[in-house]
């Protein structure tokens, strides 16, 4: 008689939405391929992009991800064009007990699916992150570049504790959920979050395990940073130009999370952030200037100017929201089409129990 437990099942969702990352989707779904827990399959979900979804069809034809028989199946976005629609699209499809994503230009460590399978031991985990390191285009981080600000580049930043902790949201990219978590709390919210290289928005994770939170009472979240992805970062985003643009867009997300589950929640973890861990990195710039060393003055700068941008952001979103002239958003339970249905349903609390 065979007592072992049955291994968690995954479904690993990548969303992908350019043909010019056609390497790297190949080299993420490969990275999977090689996990020490298979997943029960790899779902590549497709932005509105014909040509894409036609060559990845090809591609995956009749074949399987891995030694174990996996499967990689290839999935139009169901919903509005932009990632949370992506995903909401892949967490209909999905036949896993889990959900993962894996951002489309990254690759994944060979432990990264059993570190997530580990945190789901406690019943009250509903969902794992782990970390995310940049791989620099040009081979190193700019000198200027403060790792207080890697989440700029979706990497994991320098504030957030090590090992495996309890966090208020998890980082989409590099991320886990109980497929029934989606249940309880709908799916990513539309309207908010990236739709492929035109705005650089985002905080679509960060709304939903907040609104996850709520609708589960005592759920947990964890991050692990023993599940290690390493993220891409091209030589455009390397640049002071993107830096700007994508902390401004920051403070714009934020005030939309503000408004969909009110600003106590919405900035509580911002709040440390900017009191205790950008200060710091202020000073040690400015010590490394004085001591001579590369980069100090520019990495103080950046922090202070990425703050003043990211305030200037958040203030012009909360005056719009007043206004009733910010992006509709909206999010509710995942509907076997793959888009969020409007509303919540009250029952899906019970989801979890």
């Amino acid at each position: 008689m065979n007592d072992r437990p049955t291994p968690p099942r995954f479904s690993v969702v990548i969303c992908v939405y350019t043909e010019e990352r056609w390497g790297d989707i190949l080299a993420a779904v490969d990275s999977v391929r090689k996990q020490s827990l298979p997943p029960l399959e790899t779902l590549l979900v497709v932005d509105h992009n014909e040509r894409l979804l036609h060559r990845l069809t090809e591609e995956y034809a009749g074949s399987t991800a891995g030694p174990d028989g996996e499967e990689v199946r290839v999935l139009a976005n169901a919903g509005p064009r932009g990632l949370s629609s992506g995903r909401n699209t892949g967490i209909a499809a999905a036949r896993g007990e889990f959900v993962a994503f894996l951002d489309d230009d990254a690759v994944a460590e060979r432990d990264w699916l059993h570190h997530f399978a580990a945190g789901y031991a406690d019943p009250a985990v509903v969902a794992v992150g782990g970390r995310t390191l940049p791989a620099w285009a040009s081979g190193r981080r700019p000198v200027w570049f403060p790792e207080e600000f890697d989440w700029v580049v979706g990497c994991t930043y320098r504030g957030l504790p090590p090992g495996r902790v309890r966090v208020r949201n998890v980082l989409g990219g590099n991320a886990s959920f109980r497929r029934s978590a989606f249940d309880a709390a709908g799916g990513f919210a539309t309207g908010i979050g990236r739709d492929g290289d035109r705005r650089p928005l985002g905080c679509e994770e960060t709304e939903l395990c907040i609104r996850l939170a709520n609708a589960v009472p005592g759920a947990v979240l964890l991050i692990d940073d023993r599940a290690v992805i390493h993220h891409k970062v091209p030589a455009a985003r390397e640049r002071f130009a993107y830096f700007r643009t994508r902390v401004y867009a920051e403070g714009l997300s934020k005030a939309l999370v503000a408004q969909s589950v009110g600003a106590g929640k919405g900035l509580e973890s911002e709040r440390r952030y900017t009191t205790r861990v950008l200060p710091a990195g202020v000073l040690r710039g400015t010590r490394d200037a004085l001591l001579g060393r590369a980069g100090g003055a520019g990495r103080a700068g950046a922090i202070v100017t990425g703050v003043a941008l990211a305030a200037g952001g958040y203030a012009l979103g909360t005056l719009r929201a007043r206004r009733g002239r910010s992006p509709a958003f909206s999010w509710g339970p995942i509907t076997p089409a793959g888009a969020p249905r409007e509303g919540r349903d009250p029952a899906a609390k019970e989801a979890l129990a």
